[in-house]
């Protein structure tokens, strides 16, 4: 018989946590041995299978690590991303962390798990996104030189539940278009008489309304022209789908930092 990968997910209880299961179950590749959540959770017990609507997986929601995981992803919190980042180091798994609104400190105690295990951070895991990251860093670079400069402003979309603002997706979209420019100040949102726009920021603006799984939108604005990148999701099976790839992907692998692109076999950089 063909070994099935043993994976843990980790904030199962959530919107993400539960698709991943729901997905990972009926994948003949893997096998769910773990499916976490936080100790007060009124979940704790109940059949991972039972809670998304299949029959029963015989893997109950618990706060312990499950002793056979081979391979772990984590959409929690930051906290959570803490725990299950220790767990993968001290124990040789490899990790996808996909949870974002970390403090710079506490991706620092993720980013180091790196040493040890094969790790990929992975603030957003569907393939859209991730080519549009490619795109934008294209029209980034392409614009350097734009007569009269380029504007940059993200906009994002997301669900009333979501808890950082902005996203993790529009701050790295943020990152990767900066590099290119050379663009150090990044502002979040604007109010009142805020002048005229300064030539080099990225602005950022995060709207949160009903169960929008994701959107973001890039535009480019010049004199007399502009730019627009958006991506969308309709439901958020392509986070997940995105995330069990990056899983199957890093088992095997040698400790290291690892990105969508990697996984997506998507070119290193826009160069």
């Amino acid at each position: 018989m063909t070994h099935r990968l043993k994976i843990v997910i980790c904030g199962a209880s959530g919107r993400m946590g539960r698709r991943l299961i729901s997905l990972a179950a009926q994948d003949p590749q893997l096998e769910v041995v773990g499916a976490t959540v936080r100790p007060t959770s009124r979940l704790l017990g109940t059949d991972a299978g039972e809670l998304v609507g299949i029959p029963a997986i015989d893997v109950p929601l618990s706060d312990q690590w499950p002793a056979q995981a081979e391979v772990a992803i984590d959409f929690s919190s930051p906290e959570g991303a803490l725990w299950s980042t220790q767990h993968c180091f001290h124990r040789g798994i490899p990790l996808v962390q996909a949870t974002t609104g970390l403090e710079p400190d506490q991706w620092a105690a993720v980013e180091q798990a790196a040493e040890r295990i094969p790790l990929c951070i992975a603030p957003n895991t569907s393939l859209a996104v991730n080519l549009t990251m490619q795109l934008a860093e294209l029209a980034a670079k392409a614009l350097r030189t734009a007569p009269g400069g380029v504007d940059v402003e993200i906009i994002e979309r997301h669900h009333r539940y979501k808890e950082d603002s902005p996203s993790g997706t529009a701050l790295h979209f943020g990152r990767l278009i900066a590099q290119q420019l050379d663009i150090q100040e990044h502002v979040h949102g604007r109010h009142g008489k805020t002048g005229q726009r300064p030539a080099h920021q990225i602005g950022y603006h995060a709207v949160r309304a009903g169960d929008d799984p994701g959107q973001h939108t890039i535009l480019f604005g010049m004199p007399g022209e502009c730019v627009e990148l958006r991506v969308a999701a309709s439901d958020r099976d392509c986070y997940a789908a995105g995330a069990l790839a990056a899983a199957k992907f890093l088992a095997g692998k040698p400790p290291g930092r690892y990105q969508m692109r990697d996984v997506l076999g998507l070119t290193a950089n826009a160069d």
